[in-house]
């Protein structure tokens, strides 16, 4: 008889053998930051996360620091929007004076700016619109001048989202062309046309007006197709690969570990957030429980990092184990 529970019978056999791990080191905190003054807003959809402005970052910022967490993921919600979103470009924007405020006093933290429009723009789509859809190549320059103008303020990488053919590309040659040619690009290689998105679209404002973003995002029934993507930008010389969403979407996350051998990150969207969260409010499941088994499956399917809202609770869960 084969007895594979031999190396069940206690926790520290278990420990010894346990093949994957959840770290502080593997996640990204995403963080909201809204233009003005004594703003913090709690996000309904999104128990425990908020909207802040830059007067009210401090205290969230402690606690990222205290708890070790080694980066954040900057999202901008500006007090003015266009047809552009022309304010992504502003050296003085939302998200430039986030991470001026970042770097000057939290100097440890790696910061990280999501690049896209579809917050700043008064459609909510990723770029600029003609005929009723994102034209892509027009909004190419406008992408190459978002990202230089966050590094500018000193952040760390860029992390284009739009999935504007062409995007890594123009960043690189953007950034190699001002200097800026060690700034790494995490790229969304491969984010899907997901309903999990809903409680982020309240969190950014940033809920398209008119259609939907099917004819930029990847549609969720396609699986070859995520490995032409990552491919694309593998070859265009994005430094890390990120699926998004991540839970139903794991064997993209294994086909993209599998395929290419840059860090592979995915993105435990709000959706996945908000869902435990509301079980675990009901006292159906238990919330610490379920929050450690999901990211644990993310890591199991070979991300390497983990973007996730629960970035904080983990932390301390792991910190007290």
């Amino acid at each position: 008889m084969f007895r594979t529970r031999r190396l069940r019978k206690n926790e520290n056999i278990r420990r010894l053998v346990r093949e994957n791990k959840l770290s502080v080191d593997d996640l990204i905190y995403p963080l909201f930051i809204e233009e003005g003054e004594n703003i913090e807003k709690e996000i309904a959809s999104m128990p425990g996360i908020k909207r802040l402005s830059i007067d009210r970052l401090k205290p969230e910022l402690d606690e990222v620091v205290s708890l070790n967490i080694p980066a954040v993921l900057l999202f901008g919600i500006p007090s003015e929007k266009d047809d552009s979103g022309s304010e992504t470009w502003n050296d003085n924007g939302v998200i430039q004076q986030g991470i001026r405020f970042i770097k000057k006093n939290y100097p440890q933290l790696y910061v990280i700016t999501d690049v896209c429009f579809c917050e700043y723009t008064s459609h909510g789509h990723c770029g600029i619109i003609h005929n009723n859809d994102v034209d892509n190549d027009a909004t190419l320059p406008n992408i190459a001048k978002q990202v230089v103008s966050h590094v500018k303020a000193g952040a760390d990488m860029v992390a284009p989202s739009g999935m504007m053919d062409g995007t890594i590309q123009t960043i690189r040659e953007a950034l190699d062309a001002t200097g800026y040619y060690q700034i790494p690009i995490m790229s969304y290689a491969v984010k899907f046309s997901s309903s999990y998105y809903g409680p982020f679209r309240d969190a950014a404002d940033s809920a398209p007006t008119f259609g939907d973003r099917k004819t930029y995002q990847m549609d969720p029934a396609n699986r070859r197709e995520a490995l032409r993507e990552a491919g694309y930008d593998d070859l265009e010389d994005a430094d890390i690969l990120m699926v998004k969403p991540a839970l139903s979407y794991l064997d993209i996350i294994r086909d993209v570990r599998n395929e290419f051998d840059k860090p592979v990150a995915c993105y435990n969207v709000s959706g996945e957030y908000a869902m435990i969260k509301a079980a675990a409010e009901k006292g159906w499941i238990d919330g610490d429980k379920v929050m450690m088994e999901t990211l644990l499956s993310m890591k199991r399917a070979g991300a390497d990092i983990i973007i996730t809202y629960f970035a904080k609770e983990v932390a301390k869960l792991l910190k007290n184990s």
